[in-house]
């Protein structure tokens, strides 16, 4: 069964950092790119970065770049997303996933981050 537990999220001020760590198992992680989303309450789920199976290559949505970081330990099937400048904008809760995203796609719990003075 496949399943994602994602961590590290909190209460941050304005200009703070967080890092997120989704805990990936029932699948072969290496195989497959890898993506975070974000969800405020009351919108659609927001794509914000991925990531190629071997990392080298990333993608990420405008408004976190040079910001956000992500990237994979394929020995620890584990995805990170480190998080400088955070603006509260970026207030949501976080959650990751494989590629690609379909009807069918199950998510986790995902977890909240919070950007407030």
């Amino acid at each position: 069964q496949v399943q994602f537990v994602e961590s590290g999220g909190g209460l941050v001020q304005p200009g703070g950092s967080l890092r997120l760590s989704c805990a990936a198992s029932g699948f072969t992680f290496v195989s497959y790119a890898m993506t975070w989303y974000r969800q405020v309450p009351g919108k659609e789920r927001e794509l914000v970065a991925t990531i190629a199976t071997g990392g080298g290559r990333t993608n990420y949505v405008d408004s976190v770049k040079g910001r956000f970081t992500i990237s994979r330990d394929n020995a620890k099937s584990t995805l990170y997303l480190q998080m400088n400048s955070l603006k509260p904008e970026d207030t949501a809760v976080y959650y990751c996933n494989k590629l690609p995203i379909t009807f069918f796609t199950s998510w986790g719990q995902g977890t909240q981050v919070t950007v407030s003075s």
